[in-house]
């Protein structure tokens, strides 16, 4: 990024050299980021995030109106985009772990697309933002290809923290974010099956080969693409997602041990994200922890990003049919250190006690 930086500003359309040269340097960025996610360059569309991709994605629906299916814990982004487009949205349920059943979802959709009306789209998250729970992608998908209705994967959480191959899963659309796994904000791509067309959701240029007008953002784009280079070996991949299972796993110890204090989520490490941990804390409200916690140096959170304004009780949570307003969501990257996750030993029993001792 700096290298782009110290670079004179220009657009990669035109064909003077310096325009030449930045449309080698976005192209280079782009074929990285399919490098990562097992796509052609082609297939990869470079948006402000995933919250657009899949607002982009679901434009898809249009085409082919009927329901849109999803399960209740899927992001906001999601949820929203979906009613917006659909004149009905049908929602499928979670086991207690936030996971999806595969096979009741199948027997749904089909139910639906044969009986009810055609599904014009199902929406299945690869990984859970709250609890991470690891949903059953490529069975859903394999089963809605059988049945022609387009499918769209949302990929943010789970992307450079699993191996995610576009090919392999087979959705017809996949959004991701670069700084969900250390690129930089205000980047993210929304990959598009080769031979499926959708409109555009930005329009006024032919940037992205047509599908998404404005200027590229050039520079948030190479940090996009190194992130996702340095990702693109499988040995670092592994070794980062293990590192981050055993500092979670010393997280779901030290969360266990506190009275009141529950772990929820998937209880096997195959079946969850590698990098998330949620728990419910009873009687105390979140937000006091927070600050607590933020007093000692650690942030953390309640609930999903998105619904951090709101103080609206977590979808995912009452989904699960736990608490959903007194939670506490942990989680580490690339950066976190042992030092991070002793931090959090020390520091939040007595923040929990001292709130307990005010009967907050």
């Amino acid at each position: 990024m700096l290298a782009e930086l110290a670079e004179p500003s220009a657009d990669p359309g035109r064909i003077h050299a310096e325009g030449m040269r930045a449309r080698f340097a976005l192209e280079t960025a782009r074929e990285q980021v399919a490098g990562l996610f097992g796509a052609r360059g082609r297939e990869v569309v470079f948006t402000s995030g995933a919250t657009e991709a899949i607002a982009h994605g679901m434009l898809a629906a249009r085409q082919h109106p009927g329901v849109i299916v999803l399960p209740a814990v899927e992001h906001s982004a999601v949820r929203f985009a979906a009613a917006r487009r659909a004149g009905r949205v049908q929602v499928v349920g979670v086991d207690p772990e936030g996971a999806v059943d595969a096979r009741a979802m199948i027997e749904m959709i089909d139910h639906l697309h044969r009986s009810e009306g055609p599904v014009s789209m199902v929406c299945l998250q690869l990984g859970n933002h709250e609890v991470g729970a690891v949903q059953p992608v490529a069975e859903v998908v394999d089963a809605c290809r059988d049945l022609g209705i387009t499918t769209l994967v949302d990929a943010a959480q789970a992307a450079g923290h699993l191996a995610v191959s576009f090919k392999n899963l087979g959705p017809d659309l996949l959004a991701v974010s670069a700084h969900k796994f250390g690129g930089p904000p205000g980047i993210g791509a929304l990959l598009i099956r080769r031979g499926l067309r959708i409109p555009s959701l930005l329009v006024g240029g032919d940037q992205e080969r047509a599908r998404r007008a404005g200027l590229e953002n050039l520079i948030a784009a190479a940090g996009f693409g190194a992130a996702a280079a340095e990702l693109t070996d499988a040995d670092q991949l592994a070794v980062e997602a293990a590192t981050a299972h055993r500092q979670t796993h010393e997280l779901r110890r030290i969360l266990g041990a506190i009275d009141g204090v529950t772990v929820v989520g998937p209880s096997s490490p195959d079946a969850r994200l590698p990098h998330i941990v949620c728990a419910t804390i009873d009687g105390i409200e979140p937000q006091g922890v927070l600050l607590g916690l933020d007093q000692k140096g650690i942030a953390a959170h309640s609930g999903s990003a998105c619904s951090s304004e709101s103080l609206e009780p977590s979808p995912v949570l009452e989904a699960m049919g736990v608490d959903a307003h007194r939670s506490l969501r942990l989680s580490v990257g690339w950066s976190t250190v042992d030092a991070d996750i002793d931090a959090v030993a020390h520091a939040l029993p007595p923040v929990i006690a001292h709130l307990r001792s005010l009967g907050t």
